[in-house]
Order: structure tokens, then C-alpha cells, then sequence
């Protein structure tokens, strides 16, 4: 059945984004793109972890990356992606905060420094 296969693929998306370190990943990524140093600044994780997400991600076709040099940067392979998270959001109640921080790392692309977003927070 065509409508089985087509909530397969979606359940499938749903599932690879279901992990709240994922979410916070593909938000700090936004809608530009984001380097692994500036994850860890973001997410204060290590560079490992961060790296096992992204690579699920990148499997899965929800990023996609380039090089430049040594650096890596992601970005959304679609960007209406960050429109599901919100509504998702906004169903549990939740809102995404606008940026309030600034992460500095260490690539060329973030050179000087970059709002970071402090991604999810409870409706007051």
C-alpha cells in the first residue's frame, strides 16, 4: 500500500531527529550552517559525540556538509525541517528562544563570533 510506504519514510525521518541532542544540533544549525567546533561551544559536548549525531544525520539525507581546509561545515539538506521542529514545538508547549549567547571557535567561518541559540525553553 502507497500510504503505508509514505508514512514508513516518514516515520523514518521522525525517528532520526527524534533525540533531543539531535534537535539541539539541527537548531544550532538553523538555517546557515554550522562547523563541529562551534557545536561544541554550543552544546558544550565533546567533539565525538557531536560527530556520531552528525554522521546519522548526513546518513539519513537531513544535513549535508562541505569542506573547506580542514574544517567541515553542515547544513540542512531542507530547510523546512526547522519549520516541523517549530510546530512540533510549539504542540509541546514550547517556544524557541532567540539568540541570547555568543560562542567564538576556532574556523574561518566563525571567526570572530556567532549567536549560538539557546534552543528550547517553556512557554512563561
Amino acid at each position: 500500500m502507497k500510504i503505508l510506504r509514505t508514512a514508513e519514510k516518514i516515520s523514518a525521518i521522525l525517528e532520526e531527529i527524534a533525540s533531543p541532542s539531535r534537535l539541539v544540533i539541527l537548531l544550532s544549525i538553523g538555517d546557515g550552517e554550522a562547523c563541529v567546533c562551534h557545536l561544541e561551544s554550543v552544546l558544550n559536548k565533546r567533539q565525538a559525540y557531536i560527530s556520531q549525531h552528525l554522521m546519522a544525520l548526513r546518513q539519513a539525507g537531513i544535513i549535508t556538509s562541505r569542506r573547506d581546509g580542514r574544517f567541515i561545515y553542515y547544513r540542512l539538506a531542507d530547510p523546512a525541517l526547522l519549520d516541523l521542529i517549530r510546530s512540533a514545538g510549539r504542540l509541546a508547549a514550547v517556544d524557541i528562544v532567540p539568540p541570547t549567547a555568543t560562542v567564538t571557535c576556532s574556523c574561518p567561518n566563525c571567526a570572530d563570533s556567532r549567536p549560538s541559540f539557546i534552543p528550547l525553553s517553556m512557554k512563561a
